[in-house]
């Protein structure tokens, strides 16, 4: 009976040495995306910040793939670049804002690629990760609100919002404080932040810059005061120099999506679809 077991077992596994690739299951898209992921392990750790495992960045990043059949029909080269691009700033892509992974057709190639956007949490992340910023926020400034600001050897900002009949919007600004004492603000009219949005945003006639208008400009601020804070190469929580070089690169030239509005992007015009 023993004998025969084992002789069973060994027809089974020179059976599954011998099968042609044509009478294997293929793996599924998701299979597919786990294997590369499973292989991917030792690159994301290498590049990973401290404060986040390559097994969880995978898990995350797999399990938002997974939940995105677009994500599926992406090129694979595009889509680990972008898992690696979230891994290299340690930040976790999904709902939670930190960074999206976005599928977009490329029209060029006909191909779906995947992009890899910093979201608004992801960059107040970063920022805070430098360990040298406390705070730092951004507001609206409305027509009948206390407001007075200036620039010089000893900037001031005096902001003292009104509760009822606020009026239209008239500025935005982003403030911090620096845990060495120091404070930085920057302040931009609304006319500065039409013309800023008309200049720099892909689509100014559909999306959040039309339905969350005062979101946006707050975080156009928070990007712009980010660009002048003293936050240095070696305090941005990566493992290497060079990857903080990136890193401090992506601070001042990134890409942002706001929380609620994840777009589809036409690879060619590089303009939102709606």
């Amino acid at each position: 009976m023993t004998t025969s077991k084992a002789e069973q077992l060994k027809n089974q596994i020179a059976q599954t040495a011998t099968q042609t690739p044509a009478q294997q299951k293929p793996l599924t898209p998701s299979q597919q995306v786990g294997a590369y992921l499973e292989k991917m392990m030792p690159a994301i750790q290498a590049v990973l910040p401290k404060h986040v495992t390559a097994d969880r960045m995978s898990r995350i990043a797999l399990n938002v793939i997974r939940t995105n059949p677009k994500l599926l029909e992406c090129d694979i080269n595009s889509l680990m670049g972008s898992v690696m691009e979230s891994a290299k700033l340690g930040l976790e892509p999904g709902l939670m804002g930190q960074a999206y992974l976005i599928p977009f057709k490329n029209n060029k190639t006909n191909t779906t690629e995947c992009q890899f956007l910093i979201g608004y949490k992801g960059l107040i992340d970063l920022v805070r990760r430098s360990g040298q910023v406390s705070t730092i926020e951004a507001r609206v400034v409305y027509e009948n609100d206390v407001f007075e600001f200036e620039y010089g050897l000893d900037d001031k900002l005096i902001h003292k919002p009104t509760l009822t009949d606020k009026g239209a919007p008239i500025a935005y600004y982003a403030v911090c404080k620096l845990k060495d004492g120091g404070s930085s603000f920057i302040v931009m009219s609304h006319q500065e932040m039409l013309q800023y949005r008309d200049k720099y945003a892909k689509s100014k006639n559909f999306g959040p810059w039309v339905s969350e208008f005062e979101a946006m400009a707050k975080k156009t601020t928070l990007r712009q005061l980010i660009k002048y804070l003293p936050i240095s190469v070696e305090f941005l929580g990566v493992n290497d120099e060079a990857s903080g070089i990136e890193v401090h690169r992506e601070l001042e030239n990134s890409q942002m999506v706001d929380g609620g509005f994840i777009p589809t992007i036409d690879g060619e015009t590089g303009e939102l679809v709606k």
